[in-house]
């Protein structure tokens, strides 16, 4: 069963009865067609009733157009109402008036029916695009509050425990009865609990990036150290599938005595950098190579991630978009969508480089503020 849709209702507002009259016949047919003589009783049947679209004039005793204009905007319930003043006064000190007092539109008499449908029905169609939009837009709003307190109370949850899993081991590095192996596995216990307390905190740092409101806390930080970590962390699965790893500074091979000094923040920065090295660990095939490179300018760092395999064409426009991923089961799409954020975020920029033929490159750019090494 197809339901027909309510016409929609226009409060007329004349002291001429004539001229009501012929609102009346132009509109009829297709509209729901209320009539007030008198300013008060129009903004009776305008707070009670609510019509989609008020047609008013101007020139009536007791109570003029203008300002029942004015009391209309001034009430909650009657305020969003389109207000179309519909009036033989045509100067345009009359038109400027009645838009400043919140009206829509400004139709001179004698009437031309055409008009006046073709007016009332764009205007109807506005203030209906408006509410939906208004609408949406609290919609996302309070999705958007949803999401975020969902976010803090399972960061509060998961902190809990974690703060046992990270305490525990401390605990028992304390006493001398264990193994030398036996500690190594302690710390690493205890290492990994606060990696994931690092990603707890950094799900928070990427939820106020999304939203514009992020602020970095910069400090000094040595960017190759960060690097370390990240394959250190990794190493595991990096020796399991035979992959080496390759880094360049300046085009020469780092040392150990080398570092990259730059005012930046360090927990985002090895998320970037993780995320990235992640995703060109996955993409490699056993035995390849993952070269990264950084160049340091003068108030830049250029950082090059190059490794075997391509990224699909289907996705290489959307590479770095949220949830895009391609080949991988266990994917998320989320590793290059976060880098992208917090590369904008640290004031840089990144791309995807796909013009070398079975490989991949992605380039970050940084602002480097400290001085020379």
């Amino acid at each position: 069963m197809t339901l027909v849709p309510k016409p929609k209702s226009i409060l007329a507002i004349d002291d001429n009865p004539e001229n009501l009259d012929v609102v009346r016949a132009a509109l009829s047919a297709n509209y729901i067609v209320k009539a007030a003589t008198n300013g008060l009783l129009a903004l009776k049947i305008a707070q009670s009733q609510r019509p989609d679209l008020i047609l008013l004039d101007i020139m009536m005793p007791s109570m003029d157009g203008y300002e029942v204009c004015r009391r209309l905007k001034e009430h909650p319930d009657t305020r969003d109402i389109p207000v179309i003043f519909l009036t033989a006064r045509g100067g345009v000190q009359d038109e400027t008036r009645g838009f400043s007092l919140g009206a829509v539109d400004y139709i001179s008499k004698p009437i031309n029916a055409a008009i006046l449908h073709a007016r009332i029905q764009t205007h109807i169609a506005l203030h209906e695009a408006k509410r939906r939009l208004e609408a949406q837009n609290q919609a996302l709003i309070e999705a958007a509050q949803m999401r975020e307190d969902i976010e803090r109370v399972m960061r509060h949850d998961l902190k809990s425990p974690l703060n046992s899993i990270i305490g525990t081991p401390q605990l028992l590095l304390m006493d001398d009865n264990l193994t030398l192996e036996q500690r190594e596995m302690v710390k690493d216990i205890e290492e990994v609990g606060w990696r994931m307390m690092n990603m707890i905190n950094m799900s928070l740092v990427l939820l106020k990036m999304e939203y514009g409101i992020y602020e970095p806390q910069l400090a000094e930080v040595d960017l190759l150290k960060v690097l370390r970590d990240v394959l250190n962390d990794e190493r595991f699965w990096q020796q399991g599938r035979d992959i080496q790893v390759h880094i360049l500074l300046n085009e020469q091979p780092v040392t150990a005595e080398d570092q990259i000094m730059m005012f930046s923040e360090e927990l985002v920065c090895y998320s970037m950098l993780a995320n990235l090295y992640k995703n060109a660990l996955e993409a490699s095939p056993n035995g390849a190579v993952i070269d990264i490179a950084f160049t340091e300018q003068r108030d830049t760092l250029e950082i090059r991630i190059r490794n075997a395999g391509e990224v699909p064409e289907t996705i290489r426009a959307r590479f770095f978009e949220k949830f895009v991923t391609a080949n991988k089961p266990n994917g998320t799409g989320l590793g290059t969508y976060s880098a992208r954020l917090i590369a904008k975020a640290l004031g840089g920029a990144i791309a995807l480089d796909c013009s070398q033929e079975g490989h991949t490159i992605i380039h970050i750019t940084l602002p480097k503020t400290t001085s020379e090494r």
